[in-house]
């Protein structure tokens, strides 16, 4: 069994600042990144299993139990300078390193899909918006009953799709700063990149660019976008009813239901594709 202690070079009742230190100095070592042979993606492996280990309070405890139980164990043939003992010692410990590798691998791979799947949200819910200012098709004056209440329902689940989506990355990659009092006393950094603050105003700023973005390129291609909406928007003889709303009223039932539909699709045709790869 591995001595996590004594490999991120703390004492055995380190605190978790300590622990979180230690690991920080020597994984920027020992990064793969940074050091490309296999030796030092091992090493790595072996630091960041070790961290994970000792920063759960229950993983630790948990460790501790066993690490004072192993030496406490009577010896073992493993133990012995038998050249086949020795062997077999170094195939357990070889495979123990390749599963260590396994599991850094897959977290690291299982990040790069979370990191995809908020992309992939933010990236169709700013585009939709834009697109819709840019091209204002009006939409919703041209659907029937019927198809006004398949839009409703599928604004419900883009809603409620889309709510859960920003919630869970913003739990995930932001932070609410702590108060004053609290950031003297603990002055360690955030794991995670970004604030709550700047989150809100990166989603709120890129809504109100695209929207304004679109409607000014809209403006100057109106002539070629008006043909365009002619496909689509009611016949002259309601064309009375449609003048008597201004542009930007017209454009609002559009930016309010179709962005969460279109990032439902999106996520949905991702989320297949994801699986089917």
């Amino acid at each position: 069994m591995i001595d996590y202690y004594k490999l991120l070079g703390v004492k055995s009742n380190a605190s978790q600042a300590e622990i979180k230190s230690a690991y920080r100095k020597l994984a920027r070592k020992s990064h793969p990144d940074l050091n490309p042979d296999s030796k030092a993606a091992r090493e790595f492996a072996l630091l960041s299993k070790a961290y994970h280990a000792l920063s759960d309070p229950q993983e630790r405890a948990y460790y501790d139990q066993q690490w004072h139980a192993q030496k406490n164990r009577s010896y073992s043939i493993l133990d012995s300078n038998n050249p086949h003992a020795k062997r077999a010692k170094n195939l357990a410990v070889q495979a123990k390193w390749d599963r260590l590798v396994d599991e850094v691998l897959e977290r690291e791979r299982k990040e790069n899909r979370e990191r995809q799947r908020a992309v992939f949200t933010t990236v169709s819910l700013f585009l939709s918006t834009f697109f819709l200012a840019l091209i204002r098709p009006q939409l919703w004056q041209v659907f029937d009953p019927f198809g006004r209440a398949i839009v409703l329902t599928l604004f419900v689940i883009g809603v409620w799709h889309l709510a859960t989506r920003l919630r869970e990355y913003l739990a995930h990659y932001t932070y609410r700063p702590k108060v004053i009092e609290g950031s003297i006393r603990n002055s360690e950094a955030p794991e995670q990149p970004f604030t709550r603050f700047s989150a809100y105003t990166f989603l709120l700023v890129g809504y109100a660019l695209c929207i304004g973005i679109g409607l000014y390129l809209g403006w100057h291609t109106r002539d070629f976008f008006s043909d365009l909406n002619m496909l689509i928007r009611p016949q002259p003889g309601a064309q009375s009813s449609v003048l008597a709303f201004t542009s930007a009223a017209l454009l609002i039932p559009d930016l309010i239901f179709y962005p969460p539909i279109a990032v439902l699709i999106i996520d949905t045709m991702h989320g297949l594709a994801s699986r089917i790869d």
